[in-house]
């Protein structure tokens, strides 16, 4: 599709909006007041909204390659503190997806340029968990590590500053972790919904067990 077609089907779109939804933009330029954030990949088969159902103004979101969130990237816990302080969203969603490239490449220590380096915190999920990973079939590891890093990344969200504070200050705030299948458009639950300090390790034990369970041979 030539680009200028992009700004072809824009307008297209913004006028059906404004015939089906009258006033619909207009309502967008006031504050933006979303209960949600959503911390997914970058891929193009995983948009937030069409997923879920939101519209837009409903969902803040923050992607990256393999939806990873780690203590370095100022990027993400700017966009978490946003949320969070600003916006006051009441749920953050940690979504994965089935068939992520960045989730292979670490688990098969592919190399893939600069990216290596990123993925690298992926590859520390691998390694963290090789064990429960040499007890899945082969053809299970990569979904099964998807739902590692889903995990581990709600633990790096929960730990951060921000959600520390948040919770010492009492605001009520629950952070999730989901999996999408792009093969079959749902989103599963992975049982990491965390809503204080306090309950981040036993929800932590019981999500790692659950993968097991759903992966380990019949």
């Amino acid at each position: 599709m030539p680009i200028k077609d992009l700004f072809t089907h824009n307008r297209a779109w913004a006028a059906q909006m404004e015939r089906e939804r009258p006033g619909f933009f207009s309502g967008l330029t006031q504050q933006q007041r979303p209960k949600y954030m959503w911390i997914g990949c970058s891929d193009s088969r995983v948009p937030a909204n069409q997923i879920t159902g939101l519209e837009p103004g409903e969902v803040f979101v923050h992607r990256n390659v393999a939806n990873v969130v780690v203590h370095s990237d100022l990027n993400a816990l700017s966009a978490i503190q946003f949320a969070v302080e600003m916006l006051k969203v009441e749920h953050i969603m940690v979504v994965g997806h089935y068939g992520c490239g960045g989730v292979q490449a670490a688990l098969d220590g592919t190399r893939i340029g600069l990216a290596d380096n990123w993925i690298r915190h992926i590859q520390d999920v691998r390694d963290r968990h090789r064990s429960l990973l040499d007890t899945v079939e082969s053809h299970e590891r990569a979904n099964a590590l998807v739902d590692l890093n889903v995990i581990e990344q709600v633990v790096n969200v929960c730990v951060s500053t921000v959600m520390c504070d948040a919770w010492a200050k009492g605001q009520k705030v629950t952070v999730h972790g989901w999996a999408y299948g792009i093969h079959d458009g749902l989103l599963q639950d992975l049982r990491m919904s965390v809503a204080s300090t306090d309950a981040i390790e036993p929800l932590y034990r019981a999500a790692i067990e659950g993968v097991l369970a759903a992966r380990k041979p019949a």
